[in-house]
């Protein structure tokens, strides 16, 4: 889950004068270092079934510490690992995004060997969150290590907030010890000889690429492959679209993708047609701008009709759909919004009369209690591991936070090209939802077509499936995924 398209969302308070924020400051901080310790690591035995087959394995919710460079612990690092008895399995770690998102939606949602309904039309906050067995889950040819950075989940700092700002809240930092949790849950768990491989959700799959880098290069370990999920793998192109035809092209063809599932038009060959409309005429017309009178007349036509907008809508955007102004547009008759995440998603828009969107994405808030509630439950009843902290599904505090600095626009477009010119047997599936205006697909098309070959070229593959962010919502996109995502596994 992306929190806010990488843009963290600010937070302001009244100023209450030095003296009491001194005071506020002091008070916080030695509140801080009275937390209680986290239990230890809890085991139970549970079972599953996938295809038919019943499969045993063992769920274990830990934790692993964060030190500084004396040996300090200044953050602890929640995990859930279900592994099945067994030589030679491979090992997957998998994270989500935000910045702000714990591993609950991989975990529940796509990979993990239970699951909670959640993130597609019609589902409701009340639903019951009671896991079933998940026939999506990847458990019978991997085990899976979730891990949730700190301040999501019940992973938690030990130090102030200023300092974790500089430890956890930063690009390169959050790319340095989460590489490391890896390392040390390898060694601790006698793993470091398995097949390793890394799942990244949404800002999860910005840290994939980096990740692989940096343990490639700094830590000694390479991964057997990566599967990127909805992954907002370069953040520049989707700015600057008052020059760049580049933000348009991102997001038009997901629009269009959209329409087409309203009336039951979406196929691989409808879209074929889109995509190439989107690299050639639609392209070439932006650019030339007023240089071609005609070029507006045929992009608000085509527009029009990929979008199933009103005519006079596309032409006062200059055929350039911009994500929230279309959310409004498309279902502003039934006085409903869509949801960036996944288009086709909608609830009731509370302020339907306002100039612009007054309430958080429809379904980033309808995801938190079903995913909070079963998993809490599932941690602290099910697997015994009792702490009386706040669980965090989503942080708003840690996304607030956020230092993107330097790196903000950089991506990990680099990191990815060099970690598979640097191992010819590293192989990445990237895969996205064709409704997802968060993540659009294109941008990976795109991304994945600048890079040279290296060898084979099925090593790095772009796979799309109906849905939007979360499109493992939907049986049939995550049964597509397991079976594509198998493929990079059989590899080895």
């Amino acid at each position: 889950m992306l929190i806010g398209a990488w843009s963290p969302l600010r937070a302001f308070a009244a100023d209450d004068g030095p003296k009491d924020a001194a005071k506020d400051a002091a008070e916080a901080a030695k509140a801080e270092f009275k937390l209680p310790p986290f239990p230890a690591d809890k085991s139970v035995r549970q079972s599953t079934e996938v295809g038919g087959r019943k499969i045993g394995y063992d769920a274990t919710v830990g934790s692993l510490p964060v030190r500084d460079d004396k040996g300090k612990t200044i953050a602890d690092v929640m995990f859930i690992a279900y592994t099945v008895p067994g030589k030679n399995r491979p090992v997957t770690f998998a994270l989500n995004g935000g910045p702000g998102a714990s591993s609950v939606y991989l975990n529940l949602g796509a990979l993990g060997p239970k699951r909670v309904q959640f993130g597609a039309e019609g589902n409701s906050p009340s639903d019951p969150a009671i896991a079933i067995d998940n026939p999506g889950t990847w458990l019978d040819f991997t085990d899976l290590v979730f891990i949730d950075p700190v301040g999501t989940g019940f992973s938690r700092a030990l130090v102030g907030e200023d300092e974790a700002k500089k430890k956890f809240y930063s690009t390169q930092a959050d790319i340095d010890y989460l590489s490391r949790i890896i390392y040390d849950w390898l060694v601790k768990n006698d793993r470091l000889i398995a097949k390793k491989y890394l799942v990244g959700e949404s800002y999860g799959g910005f840290r994939g690429p980096r990740i692989t880098h940096y343990l490639q290069t700094r830590l000694g370990v390479a991964m057997n492959g990566l599967v990127l999920v909805s992954p907002y793998l370069e953040p520049a192109a989707s700015k600057n679209g008052d020059l760049s035809p580049l933000p348009w092209m991102l997001t038009l063809p997901s629009i269009a993708a959209a329409n087409l599932e309203r009336h039951g038009k979406l196929t691989d060959a409808t879209m074929a047609d889109i995509i190439a409309y989107t690299r050639g005429d639609y392209v070439t017309d932006l650019l030339k701008g007023r240089s071609d009178p005609q070029a507006l007349e045929r992009i608000v036509k085509r527009v029009t009709q990929l979008s199933g907008l009103d005519a006079g809508f596309v032409r006062r955007s200059g055929g350039r759909l911009e994500t929230q102004a279309y959310l409004r547009e498309v279902y502003r008759d039934e006085g409903k919004l869509g949801s960036r995440y996944d288009s086709n998603v909608t609830a009731w828009d509370p302020f339907p009369f306002a100039p612009g969107q007054r309430n958080n994405d429809p379904l980033l808030d309808a995801i938190i209690a079903p995913t909070t509630t079963a998993m809490v439950d599932f941690i602290t009843r099910q697997a015994g591991w009792k702490y009386d902290g706040r669980y965090n599904a989503l942080s708003y505090d840690v996304n607030r936070l956020w230092d993107g600095g330097k790196d903000e626009n950089k991506g990990s477009v680099q990191e990815l090209r060099e970690s598979v010119a640097l191992d010819p047997k590293l192989r990445v599936l990237i895969a996205h939802g064709w409704a997802d205006l968060s993540c659009p697909f294109m941008a990976s098309q795109l991304i994945v077509d600048q890079m040279p070959v290296m060898g084979d070229p099925n090593r790095v593959q772009v796979k799309e499936y109906p849905g939007g962010h979360m499109f493992y919502s939907r049986g049939d996109s995550q049964a597509a995924l397991r079976r594509d995502a198998m493929q990079v596994y059989a590899a080895h």
